[in-house]
């Protein structure tokens, strides 16, 4: 234990019970005495030491009280004694019927608000009867076309009523404006709409890429939202700023942290650089938060994003002390969840919620104990909504406020995040803010090397995941997952939109979408536009394309890190017999086995495929890291051309029964059915006979071991690997 590290304590009276550094020293030397002198500091990934112990003396920033600056301690006086957090839970299921349907049964239920997922499709701005989208139509969310699928998504629920959010980001325009158009066609005026739109592309651009256009034009998107929503519907927020998908695809707190503060800066600046007034519209801007494991961490985090906050909108020349209060939804961790032994799930959902409750959200979702596999059945979802009406409604927690305010620990941790955060915000203010930052890459190398150092730790056991890489169930018993029939809701979905374009009224629609090219190329509000282009029945598609023109459609290739999986095995042993075995594979062969990364599809989560590309990278591979968004076809002609050994398709979002097959029929088309197909990613096990018969060779699910993994695939290019057990 490393005395050194406390400070001399002054001596002060608690309660009428005296402190003294004696006392500390005391203390210390009974722990160093039952600890045999191990040094009991924690050394988290965001580089902070934590203490084994906290005492008054580590606190050195007052919190204040609560619904005070800089808000430390919560955004309103009362918070959760006064009136609970909102219950959204985030949901959307194939079609716009059935995602109505599971809507109001929630709200029956006691859910208070909706948050809806789209599928893939809808997000990359394609109609689903785009060539482009045949295996994503319908997964992962609901499928959104028209005017005419969003009034039916909110048929029976009044929009003057309910708060709806909505997780969009490159459909932005046309998703919000058919969202004003059925509240209009609804009857309810377009200043009483209420909700939230995550409107946040700078993100896109660094973890969850489901962008269209390039930054520079994306950035307008957004300024022209936050102008028209500010005239005109003063009860919706414009944005939602999220750190949520930095932390799924690796972040630490600390880098979430910094970087979704920084990228609220960099939005609230291009308002202002579009003739906004900063307390005009800074109001409505909202912050999204992930909530994961490390729950005191966690909790402190919500903590200093609203110390940071208040400090940035100070900076920014605000003087509304409402446009300096940082309101968040927060969701618990997806990345958290495991496919193994998946009922721990509850209880991690369970703990996360607790913190992102003691942290002071204004929102929260609750993830299925199934999600880690497929989208929440009727039974999941009841219960992730039940976890936050027990914690509302029987625990009492909700009486105080800020009950951890004031805890050494919380206090300390939270001046220590604030602190660790600035550094990075100070760093990319010095280069010129996030568009040039991550224009420049570095913040999203930061979190992918974050995200293998996390996998690594994981694989070695140093990270204990329960069921999974310790206490692993010899066999488990399948959990009964949702399945949706994509091939019957893509068909669905076109004779709709067959219908609408028979219907509408065609010069009408043709004159809108020429109207918002011609904006896009000028300098028209594009919101304003794109609903008058929505109320005559242009499609999403259309919409989009009629920005495209002026935009061009945005593309990047993954370049995964390098030595950073690798490091943390120096001197492993079995880490040691996959590079042999490489080597062995190489000499045999005359080059490097190569193994090509795929991501096909429109899911662009390329966590999982970053991590496997750079770790088999540092085990020796030579790996081809495939550009994001491609169909099974351009796969293989990348396949050929490079002339790889093995393929790694990466399926996080349902594709995988139709998009892998199609890929493995077209690699023997061309002759080439030696090239072995593995698959990786969310695939629910009950789907592992069906992609075995389809010609797969090797599936790794989430909690697969990646050296484990690149072991097996060694095994199949014909090398006598040694079973796990023999390493010395």
């Amino acid at each position: 234990m490393a005395c050194a590290r406390f400070r001399p304590a002054r001596r002060r009276s608690l309660n009428g019970v005296e402190m003294s550094e004696k006392n500390l020293s005391d203390w210390q030397t009974a722990a160093a005495k039952e600890v045999k002198g191990k040094d009991l500091t924690w050394h988290t990934p965001e580089g902070i030491e934590v203490k084994p112990l906290y005492t008054t003396e580590d606190v050195t920033a007052d919190p204040g009280l609560p619904g005070f600056a800089p808000f430390t301690r919560g955004v309103r006086a009362s918070m959760y004694a006064g009136r609970p957090w909102t219950i959204r839970q985030y949901a959307g299921f194939s079609t716009a019927e059935e995602s109505n349907a599971f809507y109001r049964r929630n709200l029956a239920a006691g859910q208070k608000g909706l948050s809806v997922a789209f599928d893939l499709a809808t997000h990359r701005g394609y109609d689903s009867d785009h060539p482009r989208v045949v295996g994503d139509v319908g997964k992962a969310g609901v499928a959104i076309d028209s005017v005419e699928d969003m009034k039916i998504l909110f048929d029976g629920i009044p929009l003057d009523q309910m708060s709806v959010s909505m997780t969009m980001n490159g459909a932005v325009i046309p998703i919000l404006a058919f969202f004003i158009v059925a509240g209009q066609e609804q009857g309810v005026p377009t200043e009483q709409l209420d909700g939230t739109i995550q409107n946040d592309i700078l993100k896109e651009f660094m973890v969850r890429n489901t962008y269209i256009y390039p930054p520079e034009p994306s950035m307008r998107i957004i300024s022209d939202i936050f102008a028209y929503t500010s005239a005109n519907m003063p009860k919706f927020n414009s944005i939602s700023i999220s750190g949520y998908h930095m932390q799924e695809a690796g972040a630490t707190q600390v880098q979430e942290l910094a970087f979704t503060i920084a990228d609220g800066m960099e939005y609230v600046k291009y308002g202002v650089a579009s003739g906004l007034d900063i307390d005009k519209f800074a109001g409505r801007l909202s912050f999204f938060f992930a909530i994961g494991m490390n729950f005191f961490m966690e909790v402190a985090k919500l903590r200093a994003a609203r110390v940071l906050w208040h400090r940035v909108m100070t900076k920014l020349g605000a003087q509304d002390e409402r446009s300096k209060m940082l309101r968040t939804h927060c969701q618990t961790s997806g990345v958290s969840l495991q496919e193994q032994d998946p009922y721990n799930n509850v209880i991690r959902t369970t703990i996360e919620a607790m913190a992102a409750m003691l942290g002071g959200t204004q929102s929260l979702h609750t993830n299925a104990l199934d999600e880690a596999i497929a989208l929440p059945t009727d039974f999941s979802a009841r219960i992730a909504r039940n976890t936050q009406i027990v914690i509302q409604e029987e625990t009492g927690m909700c009486n105080v406020v800020d009950p951890l305010g004031g805890s050494y620990y919380i206090e300390a941790l939270t001046q220590e995040l604030v602190d660790k955060a600035w550094e990075i915000i100070e760093r990319v203010e010095s280069e010129g803010g996030m568009a040039k930052a991550v224009a420049a890459g570095w913040p999203k190398a930061m979190i992918e090397e974050a995200a293998a150092a996390r996998q690594a730790r994981v694989d070695k056991g140093d990270d204990v995941i329960v069921g999974v890489n310790k206490y692993r169930l010899a066999s488990e018993d399948q959990l009964e997952t949702l399945e949706v029939d994509n091939h019957a809701v893509r068909e669905g979905q076109i004779a709709r939109l067959k219908k609408m374009r028979e219907t509408r009224d065609e010069a009408k629609c043709r004159a809108a979408l020429a109207a918002l090219a011609e904006g896009a190329k000028g300098n028209g509000n594009l919101l304003e536009l794109a609903v008058e282009a929505a109320r005559h029945r242009a499609s999403l598609g259309e919409i989009s394309d009629a920005m495209e023109t002026a935009f061009g459609r945005y593309g990047t290739t993954p370049t995964p890190v390098k030595g950073v999986y690798g490091a943390a095995y120096d001197g492993d042993a079995r880490y040691n017999q996959v590079l042999e075995g490489v080597a062995a594979v190489e000499r045999r062969l005359g080059r490097k086995p190569k193994l090509l990364v795929a991501k096909m599809g429109q899911d662009g989560h390329d966590r999982g495929a970053n991590v496997i590309a750079s770790a088999f990278a540092d085990m020796g591979f030579d790996v081809v890291s495939g550009p994001l968004f491609q169909t099974p076809e351009e796969t293989v002609v990348l396949a050929l051309s490079e002339n790889v050994d093995i393929v790694g398709a990466s399926s996080l979002a349902a594709g995988h029964k139709t998009l892998i097959p199609e890929l493995i029929n077209r690699l023997r088309e061309n002759g080439r059915s030696d090239i072995k197909v593995i698959a990786g990613g969310v695939i629910p096990p009950q789907d592992y006979d069906y992609l075995r018969d389809a010609g797969v060779q090797g599936i790794y699910g989430p909690g697969s071991n990646v050296v484990e993994c690149a072991a097996d695939v060694l095994t199949l290019l014909g090398h006598n690997m040694p079973p796990l057990g023999e390493a010395a």
